[in-house]
């Protein structure tokens, strides 16, 4: 019988942009202080914290996006930083943030299928020894870019350009409704 696997919209209550030298001191202790996580360095390397509330499975996370470039994300119970107060803070340390907060949406997908089942539309290879819990990655939702973020074994966060929301949703709908209704056939 196949895993359940659950489908929910995840509330993101703040999303930045942060951009500067990893390897310049002042912007790393800079970025932590005002993000308030360490910074990760690496691609696909993320560093969080869970949150109590009600929207646990995102909390706050910092995600390596790219060599210079993360993406704050918080769920909207995790209270941010005041973002005129960081982005200053962080222009004097010459880096730079950017409030995209508005820019996307995001789905859990939570069960033990819920690889198998995002590798229907994502070429990205999901197995647990190659994308490990904590790992982050931007790739192809079929025709959509999205980055994917994987804050427990058998969780995924998916994240979206909002102008994209209706297309993401109803191919991750798709994939889920048809994955419960497979039969796995051997092991």
């Amino acid at each position: 019988m196949p895993d359940r696997l659950n489908l929910e919209a995840v509330e993101i209550g703040v999303a930045w942009n942060l951009r500067g030298d990893p390897r310049r001191a002042a912007f790393v202790a800079e970025a932590e202080r005002t993000i308030g996580l360490a910074l990760p360095v690496g691609p696909g390397a993320t560093t969080g914290a869970a949150h109590d509330g009600q929207d646990a499975v995102l909390g706050s996370v910092l995600l390596s996006i790219g060599p210079t470039t993360w993406l704050f994300v918080a769920s909207s119970h995790a209270p941010p930083p005041a973002f005129d107060t960081a982005r200053k803070a962080l222009n004097a340390a010459r880096g730079a943030l950017f409030d995209v907060s508005a820019s996307y949406v995001a789905w859990s997908i939570i069960g033990d299928d819920a690889p198998r089942v995002l590798n229907c539309v994502c070429p990205l290879d999901l197995d647990q020894r190659s994308f490990p819990v904590g790992h982050c990655a931007q790739s192809l939702l079929g025709h959509v870019g999205a980055l994917f973020y994987r804050p427990a074994a058998s969780t995924f966060i998916v994240m979206a350009a909002r102008s994209f929301a209706a297309d993401v949703k109803r191919n991750l709908q798709t994939f889920v409704d048809q994955t419960s209704t497979m039969t796995h056939v051997g092991a």
